[in-house]
């Protein structure tokens, strides 16, 4: 096919996922002229394969449980879970994988929409090739942002690409359950899907170099494993997977500790950017390579070069990468305007919080929620620290949500200012608590003041009081 005209805008932003959306969003707000490329659906990973369907899919599951361990609810629970129910449930949160309701969004917020697979071509400029071959030269006057996020990781496993893996694509967007489930990798993906299909009636194997969840604090995952474990997943950690084979019943897997035989096997071995067809080489950058930026997201060597959300590397969360989207798109605009750019710490065109405050929540039975570095990583840190824990389930607000409820929590502080700098929880239904622990973090509210936050009796958000007490009364006294 012939080319079309080049055609020039303001801002060109390369991916349509929640966090190019978010981008595109800002520099429109801005008074520029912006387009947004998207070679799949509008709406991104996040809304159709990643956050939205996995959640739909945990979230069953889990209230069955809670009902089940509290009486009165589980004598009215007679029935086992309607899978082909939570499937449809699903599928509603994918707008069954249409993505007619993200345009709409995009055309109201006056944002234009190109379909197609955009390259950079040149300084400024983006080649949009069509379905049918055609291309669309697009040169921008202030800016390329590049929201591509990132994909699943197949590891350099003999086997293991011919024998057609399941990604998390595939997990979150299945339609049958499989017999029997072999995971490969040992993080939130793994450790999601495992209480998933488990939940599903599928026997379901966990295989890791490592251990599981690795990320988290300890006692944190151990909590995990423990429930994984009561639901009948077999956890093999510290195993090393020497070769995949698919045939005719399914895969087998060889491993230093064995074979596993399963109906699917499951690829969750962590996400790298989706970097490698973008055109990278064509302005001196290394196909397949994260896009390392300054705190303004702009691509460092570059002063028209963007990039938010997994593809810069810097937090691999939706909320983090929408978070750098907002500051991405306004400080472009600002420069635009040769308005004056907000680049300290905290300011409102950094992304300051990537770097020790960042949130994030595993949704598994039990849920982990944290923010903020670890005991360990605290420490090596060379801070001076004081980790505080407290026994979750000795709130009055946890034991009246569940009977046995089992949970823990921790709250570290930086001793030399007196704030709080991490906190993790486990347990059922925790994810809520960590946007107080964010809050306080990025406020660096003192301890001192915190004990006049008080929390409502009987609430789980009680455990603030418990940690505090635990800490010990300000002053000294």
């Amino acid at each position: 096919m012939e080319s079309k005209e080049a055609r020039e805008v303001d801002v060109v932003v390369i991916g349509a996922g929640a966090v190019g959306e978010n981008v595109a969003d800002r520099t429109v707000r801005g008074g520029l002229e912006t387009v947004i490329v998207e070679g799949d659906l509008v709406g991104g990973e996040c809304s159709y394969w990643a956050c939205m369907p996995s959640k739909a899919l945990l979230r069953s599951p889990q209230v069955l449980a809670a009902a089940k361990a509290l009486p009165g609810a589980a004598e009215a629970v007679t029935g086992d879970l309607d899978v082909a129910a939570v499937l449809r449930r699903r599928d509603s949160f994918t707008s069954e994988w249409s993505d007619s309701g993200q345009v709409g969004w995009l055309e109201s917020a006056g944002i234009g929409l190109i379909r197609g697979h955009a390259r950079l071509s040149g300084e400024r400029e983006v080649t949009v090739t069509a379905d049918d071959g055609s291309t669309q030269v697009i040169g921008a006057r202030h800016a390329v942002v590049v929201s591509t996020g990132s994909v699943a990781n197949i590891p350099d496993i003999p086997g293991l690409r011919r024998a057609r893996p399941w990604t998390s694509r595939e997990a979150t967007s299945a339609h049958s359950v499989p017999e029997s489930l072999a995971i490969i990798g040992g993080g939130v993906v793994a450790a999601e899907m495992a209480n998933v299909y488990a939940a599903f009636g599928a026997e379901v194997t966990v295989i890791s170099r490592s251990g599981l969840l690795a990320g988290v604090e300890s006692f944190a995952a151990d909590m995990v494993i423990e429930s994984l474990r009561s639901q009948g997943v077999q956890i093999m950690t510290g195993v090393e997977t020497r070769s995949v084979e698919r045939t005719d019943d399914g895969v087998r897997i060889e491993t230093d500790a064995g074979t596993v035989t399963a109906a699917e096997v499951l690829a969750a071995a962590g996400r790298r950017p989706a970097t490698t067809d973008l055109g990278l080489d064509r302005i001196g950058l290394e196909p397949g390579s994260t896009l390392e930026t300054d705190d303004t997201l702009r691509v460092d060597g570059f002063d028209w070069l963007y990039a938010t959300g997994d593809v810069n590397g810097r937090a691999l969360l939706t909320h983090q990468g929408k978070y750098q989207a907002r500051a991405a798109g306004d400080v472009i605009a600002a420069r635009a305007a040769g308005r004056p750019v907000d680049d300290v710490p905290w300011g409102a065109h950094v992304a300051t919080a990537d770097h020790n405050a960042v949130p994030q929540v595993v949704f598994t039975d039990p849920e982990i929620a944290a923010v903020g570095p670890t005991a360990e990583q605290a420490r090596e840190s060379g801070r001076t620290v004081r980790v505080v824990d407290y026994d979750l389930g000795h709130v009055a607000g946890a034991s009246l949500s569940r009977d046995g409820y089992e949970g823990a929590a921790r709250m570290i502080v930086d001793e030399d200012r007196g704030v709080m700098i991490g906190a993790t929880f486990v347990g059922p239904d925790v994810a809520e608590l960590v946007q107080t622990a964010t809050t306080a973090i990025v406020g660096e509210v003192p301890i001192d003041r915190l004990w006049h936050a008080v929390p409502a009796y009987p609430s789980v958000s009680e455990i603030w009081l418990r940690l505090l007490e635990e800490y010990g009364r300000p002053s000294g006294t």
